[in-house]
């Protein structure tokens, strides 16, 4: 199948001006001015008018099979629609387990991976969770994410109530584990590290990179925007080389604890010399979230969604002032790197697969094209999973 798309102001992030886009299959196989396209095929033609268009997000914290669960069974998330992802021009997206490892299991988010390829976007997983041992699939860190096709690293949680309270030596082991693992299937065997209130904050992971050999950019540190404290140490974290990840579902600002917006706190971040390369941001998208009253009582419960990742974007752009590439970095090309997908995903460019997502005027997603094939145009949504409405 051929999709030609016209017109498009391309960043791939880097700005390329009007471009037209020759899409074969799930590959881009051409970008250039005014295409003149003659295969002996079907070549179906979306003309976009001039609309901003970007590669496809990458949504590398999402709890695919439902978060929740720590206020009671009653409490759990349902799983994600892969429409909701679609919605919010998110192509890409990594799952992982949260506190919940009884009622949810790596089995079940390995299928849920599946299901979500076949439904038509691009899945991963990582294995584990917040407990030390390891829950994984086959027994082992390492072979989960040597053999399973769509494992590509471990989640884990240091500096939380929840948390296993890893010592330096077994947060060492698990993480050393999914390093080989990675570097055994070609993988980056990324180490996703959940950082809660606590006050050790970067500490464990700071005493790991000290006292060990491995390099601080096998670990994905994230919610680093939940608390002011927090924030700067991860300044001081980004600053030596690692990487750090916002969770554009923190928006609570003002905080009592300085929770800062993720737009709000990548600005900041760069302001205060932090390298664009070391920053990304995710949704965390189908967790449990509380809803209070104006008094503070909780009054329900939500689903995390994932507006927010557009949002934020929109508020790089609007708000903070920060160019298009630059804003676009932290949800394409910076993930796609941190996750070892950066031969084939987080561009526009010839050969790469064929995640495209275009804005309309006011900055919100209009039209995706998902591995290949259209997924939403004109905001009607085409892309819809077997149980949704």
């Amino acid at each position: 199948m051929f999709l030609l798309l016209k017109n498009a102001n391309v960043f791939a992030p880097t700005p390329l001006g009007i471009n037209d886009i020759l899409i074969c299959d799930e590959k881009i196989v051409a970008i250039a001015p005014d295409l003149v396209v003659s295969v002996p095929a079907e070549i179906k033609t979306i003309d976009l008018g001039g609309k901003m268009t970007v590669p496809g997000f990458i949504d590398g914290h999402v709890h695919l099979i439902g978060g929740g669960g720590e206020g009671g069974f009653a409490t759990r998330t349902p799983e994600v629609a892969v429409g909701k992802l679609i919605e919010a021009g998110i192509t890409s997206v990594c799952g992982l387990l949260g506190t919940d490892a009884a009622t949810r299991h790596i089995a079940s988010l390995y299928a849920k991976t599946k299901a979500l390829r076949t439904e038509g976007i691009s899945a991963w997983f990582f294995t584990g969770g917040y407990r030390v041992p390891s829950p994984t699939l086959t027994g082992n860190i390492g072979d989960d994410v040597t053999f399973l096709d769509a494992c590509i690293g471990l989640k884990t949680a240091i500096s939380d109530h929840r948390s296993s309270q890893s010592t330096v030596e077994e947060l060492t082991r698990i993480a050393s584990q999914s390093r080989i693992g990675g570097m055994t299937s070609g993988k980056a065997g990324s180490v996703v590290v959940h950082l809660g209130d606590g006050d050790g904050h970067f500490d464990p992971l700071i005493a790991v990179i000290e006292q060990t050999e491995i390099p601080i950019g096998q670990f994905i540190p994230t919610h680093v925007n939940r608390k002011r404290a927090l924030l700067d140490a991860a300044k001081l974290w980004a600053k030596r080389g690692g990487n750090i990840d916002f969770t554009t579902g923190i928006d609570a600002e003002p905080d009592p604890k300085g929770a800062t917006k993720t737009s709000t706190s990548i600005a900041e971040c760069l302001a205060d010399g932090v390298a664009l390369d070391r920053i990304s941001m995710t949704s965390d998208g189908n967790g449990s979230l509380p809803d209070f009253d104006s008094d503070g009582n909780m009054i329900g419960l939500l689903v995390a969604g994932f507006e927010t990742v557009p949002r934020e974007f929109a508020d790089l752009v609007e708000v903070a002032k920060l160019d298009i590439p630059t804003a676009l970095a932290p949800i394409t090309i910076n993930p796609a790197r941190m996750l070892g997908l950066a031969a084939h995903k987080g561009q526009l460019k010839v050969g790469y697969d064929a995640d495209i997502l275009v804005f309309d005027n006011a900055l919100t997603p209009d039209s995706v094209i998902a591995r290949g094939k259209p997924a939403m145009i004109g905001k009607e949504r085409l892309l819809r999973g077997n149980f949704e409405d």
